[in-house]
């Protein structure tokens, strides 16, 4: 099994202190099924409406730290309420969605949940969060300081240049030039060359 269905007093050993209650707030509320997922690689949580006689569902990876899991939960969350208020006549992550995630996000801010250089973060995204919960990268950099830490794990862009890494499924790349946004490295062996986000985390050979 991948997912594993969490008692909601269980969600409080995921979140950071002074969270649990009005997260449950919303959770009872609005009836949401949740579940806590193994790791992912292609996503953090996901969000599935309420249809067919079946509860809301969201679903966030377990492996996130504290404050990576109750941002990845605000941002599902979002969904949540902008589906109960527009149904689906808005984009997933337009105007709409964006309004109540920069909501629910300064509500948590205001409470002082997060630690002083998270908050700084999320103060800079309010106006504009993010589709990815933790889309932007200096955010990420800063959530990452608060992982636990594995040894020979870094980002793509801590990677000394033209050295080898290692991707989580076995595949070993070497790190080419900076294009813009994103590292073009080659994998070595098809030579096949693909673009990596700076803050993808890899382990260095």
């Amino acid at each position: 099994m991948s997912k594993t269905e969490h008692p909601l007093q269980a969600l409080n050993d995921f979140l950071p202190p002074n969270t649990f209650l009005p997260v449950a707030a919303y959770l009872q509320q609005y009836k949401v099924h949740l579940t806590i997922a193994r790791e992912r690689k292609s996503i953090l949580g996901d969000y599935r409406n309420a249809h067919n006689n079946r509860n809301h569902r969201i679903s966030v990876n377990g492996n996130l730290n504290k404050f990576s899991f109750l941002i990845t939960l605000l941002h599902e969350l979002a969904h949540l309420l902008t589906f109960e208020k527009y149904g689906n006549r808005v984009q997933s992550h337009g105007r709409e969605w964006k309004t109540i995630f920069g909501q629910l996000l300064a509500q948590f801010i205001k409470s002082k949940v997060f630690p002083a250089d998270i908050e700084q973060e999320l103060l800079a995204t309010l106006h504009n969060p993010g589709a990815s919960s933790c889309a932007e990268e200096s955010l990420m950099r800063t959530l990452r300081n608060y992982d636990a830490k594995a040894e020979g794990q870094m980002l793509v862009e801590e990677v000394p240049p033209h050295a080898l890494f290692k991707m989580k499924d076995g595949r070993i790349f070497k790190k080419g030039e900076r294009l813009r946004k994103r590292y073009r490295c080659e994998e070595v062996g098809t030579k096949k060359v693909y673009l990596f986000s700076p803050v993808f985390e890899v382990e260095l050979i």
